[in-house]
């Protein structure tokens, strides 16, 4: 219900906004709003048809690793630290495989892995549904959350974006666009942390035992000793690094998983076509939701209402005497919960308007490269396997969002000024 609540909104607010602007002499206004749905539909059509090739792909490997057993045994290797936030997730389950495979593709920044992962991981989650398949289950829950909040190494597209700027800007190759992942990856911990804890909260697990705390404590220990590892090396070195050893680790698993399937007499090639077809499927199945959301979305910034939203807040801020250096990348964050595209298009104009290098620049490269687009995920991820009715993951999601933006703002003053 909560998203039906918000769908609504984005259409009323918009509405009400535009009728308010046409009042005013903005005859257009009407034309605009009609046109921003055109323009939502017609994306969300495109991004489907996109990733039904992508989906075809990655189900089709994830099909071969079933049947040649790898998917299990990745499973149990990560039993330990996902039974802790997936009580209801038996051990062993493919569930476990597909979220640990989606969980290292989002930290290694391979976002078109990440995302058919995911999928496969809530169609097998999905299984386990059996009592209301369409209410979402405590774990399609807290898996969707952990996606929001985008944990990254390292943002490769974000600094490939401020490296091409900084080249138009006349700043040189010397130009470092690779000193934001550091602040990142602090501000993408703060917020997945904040989103399994407000599910934890939610679904009343038990927070205070050594054994929930010390797996999120040894993940956060092993995070640290990564970045403190990347840290002491050149920033370029870095990014170059983590994005070699991501695209390789993902191939080495497509080469397991064939070398295992063939060991055991899979005839892998049946078995990918098999999970392939079903990739098309999915694809299908999302439209929908995907068209609707996006709809909603274009409504709402075509009418004028997040410029409304952020005015009000800039007002706010400066009449409460605050520091307002922050205000211009403030847009990329209310933005990239609503829209990935528009949040990366607000981000570029930062930079080109405020300098690539500039304190506004950086911060908003930060939000950009530390948050993820909830709206989106919540529409596919769900729409996948047909759930209507997500509980308090909207809640959850938004505040581990809002927890993102305000550990953004706190990282930029702390290591940027």
């Amino acid at each position: 219900m909560a998203l039906n609540w918000v769908w609504v909104g984005f259409f009323v607010a918009a509405c009400a906004t535009a009728v308010v602007r046409w009042a005013l002499g903005e005859a257009n206004i009407f034309q605009a709003l009609l046109a921003s749905m055109f323009d939502g539909a017609r994306t969300g059509f495109e991004i489907s048809l996109g990733l039904a090739g992508v989906m075809a792909l990655w189900l089709g490997l994830m099909r071969v690793g079933e049947r040649a057993g790898m998917v299990e045994l990745l499973a149990r290797v990560a039993g330990p630290v996902l039974r802790r936030l997936f009580p209801g997730v038996p051990q062993g389950h493919p569930a476990q495989g597909a979220m640990t495979m989606n969980i290292s593709a989002n930290l290694l920044g391979l976002d078109n892995a990440a995302t058919p992962l995911g999928l496969t991981a809530m169609r097998e989650l999905q299984a386990l549904n059996t009592t209301r398949p369409d209410l979402a289950s405590n774990a399609q829950i807290m898996f969707v959350v952990m996606n929001t909040a985008g944990l990254t190494l390292i943002p490769t597209s974000v600094i490939a974006i401020r490296q091409s700027v900084a080249l138009k800007q006349g700043l040189g190759a010397s130009f470092n666009a690779a000193d934001i992942f550091l602040p990142t990856l602090l501000v993408t911990f703060a917020s997945l942390l904040a989103g399994v804890l407000a599910v934890a909260v939610c679904q009343r697990l038990p927070l205070w035992r050594a054994r929930f705390l010390v797996p999120l404590l040894a993940v956060g220990g092993l995070l640290a000793a990564a970045v403190t590892a990347l840290e002491r090396l050149p920033a370029e070195q870095a990014a170059r690094i983590a994005g070699t050893t991501g695209a390789a680790v993902i191939l080495g698993v497509v080469l397991l998983f064939l070398l295992a399937g063939s060991w055991r007499r899979v005839n892998v090639y049946d078995a990918f076509i098999d999970g392939a077809r079903e990739g098309f499927g999915v694809a299908v199945q999302i439209v929908p939701y995907l068209i609707a959301i996006l709809v909603a979305i274009g409504v709402f910034r075509a009418a004028g209402c997040m410029d409304a939203v952020l005015g009000a807040i800039g007002a706010l801020v400066a009449w409460a005497g605050l520091d307002t250096a922050f205000l211009p990348a403030l847009p990329v964050g209310l933005m990239k919960v609503l829209s990935g595209a528009g949040a990366r298009g607000l981000m570029i104009d930062v930079l080109q308007t405020h300098g690539v290098d500039s304190f506004a620049g950086r911060l908003a490269a930060i939000v950009q490269g530390s948050t993820e687009t909830t709206f989106y995920v919540l529409a596919v991820y769900f729409g996948s396997v047909g759930v209507k009715h997500t509980r308090h993951a909207l809640a959850c999601a938004l505040f581990a969002d809002a927890v993102g933006l305000v550990a953004a703002i706190g990282v930029g003053y702390a290591m940027l000024r």
